[in-house]
């Protein structure tokens, strides 16, 4: 890089984020509102993402709720199938693979998830900076407004955008609140008088609040100093990983365009800083990778309106490694790349048997421990089993225990019959009953059905301990 891009003065924005002045104080930000290609793809994403998580509480699979995450009663439904406290080896192992995916999607492509499918930036670019727009207009008109005497014009329209902001922040916490407690609950929370559901109500307010207070006042901030996924690109990100980049080989030396000079002996960046006008964290992407980007194209959009302006190549900043732009190099595949690509890929297929093979219902038989074989009164042999059921379905049901063979055995269950309720594990015992001419030798194989009603669930094949005589 070019030494007067590495100087002291250069690098000062380094000492500071953007955000704060020398002072300690709140730099705030009035970033221009942006247009262009990746925008209005930007903004169709955010469309069609806001929309799936407005509609998909209302989905409902089998009665159930599409997507549930009910955290307090550790009952889950992900895209129609249920989940409980017992499907925690799978959760864990899910968890595990998609952190090895966020590492590898950051390692290849830098920080784009948050720069067009994270909440945080969906909400505040695609929602609430749209509303500001709408009633405030763009930078240079919130300035002046900022900087205004508190007039009746100026009360209204802070009064009207903050009121807006705050009834989207209800909404969307309660949108979030369905995915936990489900919509039915939430639907018959909000309809019945609010001195039935105080606590709840209590409760969605400081939610509300919440969302109010991040997304009117805390903004940007909550991605530089809150969020640890961007302090992680630090440790992440390398040469060959695809970034936001300036490609300073092409636009140093940056310069003011005078009237009638050719680029010839100067850079294409003619450093009219819209490319920091447009940015929502207030960075010059000039400057190099920085903590604060959040990779969302606004300055991208914004230079390559100004390329075209000029009549200058587009991609002066662009999607690029920084080996792309000091060598010119293509995209390669790193030894690095190709070892999380294979841990994924592990993990995956691990966690893609389990699911195969996982059932609605877990059955454990196993022959009480301690217990030998024992002789009832009609001479029969009778051995005892401990029975382990889990229902792991949202529906309540009935199981039924049936000796397949041998034949002419019985089986009894001890106790009452076995009623599972929704996610409920179930403990019993029961006996196998054998005549004498059936058993042959000490251990005898017997095979148990499982039923669901009508429908068999599960066969099982156990031992049955008995004397055997001898000639």
């Amino acid at each position: 890089m070019d030494i007067e891009i590495l100087d002291e003065e250069h690098q000062e924005f380094r000492n500071q984020p953007a955000t704060v002045t020398k002072e300690g104080k709140r730099k705030w930000i009035f970033p221009k509102k942006p247009s262009g290609r990746f925008y209005n793809a930007r903004t169709i994403v955010s469309i069609f993402l806001l929309a799936f998580l407005i509609i998909t509480p209302f989905i409902k699979v089998n009665g159930h709720q599409f997507l549930l995450l009910d955290f307090p009663n550790r009952h889950f439904i992900l895209f129609g199938v249920p989940f409980g406290p017992h499907d925690f080896h799978l959760f864990v192992l899910a968890m595990i693979s998609f952190v090895v995916f966020i590492v590898l999607f950051t390692v290849i492509f830098g920080r784009i998830f948050c720069g067009w499918a994270c909440p945080q930036t969906i909400f505040m670019e695609m929602v609430f900076r749209k509303i500001e727009y709408w009633i405030e207009g763009d930078a240079i008109q919130q300035i002046k407004l900022k900087n205004a005497p508190w007039t009746t014009k100026k009360i209204f329209k802070k009064g009207l955008k903050h009121i807006i902001f705050f009834a989207i922040s209800f909404f969307i916490a309660n949108i979030f609140l369905s995915y936990i407690i489900s919509m039915d609950k939430l639907i018959e929370i909000v309809t019945d008088p609010p001195s039935q559901h105080l606590s709840g109500l209590f409760a969605i307010t400081i939610f509300s609040g919440v969302f109010y207070f991040v997304f009117s006042y805390f903004r940007e901030q909550a991605c530089t100093l809150v969020c640890p996924y961007g302090r992680l690109q630090g440790v992440l990100l390398d040469q060959d990983s695809i970034v936001i980049a300036y490609d300073y080989k092409r636009g140093e030396p940056r310069g003011k365009l005078k009237k009638g000079e050719d680029f010839s002996n100067r850079g294409d960046c003619i450093d009219c800083h819209l490319c920091v006008d447009v940015c929502p964290t207030g960075i010059d992407i000039r400057n190099g990778i920085q903590l604060e980007c959040v990779n969302c194209t606004a300055c991208i959009d914004a230079c390559d309106n100004v390329m075209d302006k000029i009549q200058r190549p587009r991609g002066l900043i662009r999607y690029a490694s920084l080996r792309n732009i000091e060598n010119k190099a293509k995209f390669k595949f790193t030894p690095r790349m190709m070892l999380y690509s294979v841990i994924l890929f592990i993990l995956l297929s691990v966690l893609t048997v389990l699911m195969i093979n996982r059932t609605d219902f877990n059955v454990n038989i196993l022959r009480t421990p301690g217990m030998l074989f024992q002789q009832q009164p009609d001479g029969t042999i009778s051995n005892l089993y401990d029975l382990n059921l889990v229902n792991k379905t949202f529906n309540p049901t009935e199981i039924k225990l049936k000796l397949e063979s041998p034949a002419n055995g019985e089986l009894k269950i001890i106790g009452t019959d076995l009623k599972l309720e929704p996610q409920q594990i179930v403990e019993a015992k029961f006996m196998i009953l054998l005549p004498k001419e059936s058993i042959t030798k000490m251990n005898t194989p017997v095979e148990i059905g499982v039923y669901d009603g009508n429908k068999l669930i599960k066969k099982i094949k156990t031992s049955f301990l008995g004397p055997v005589e001898r000639k």
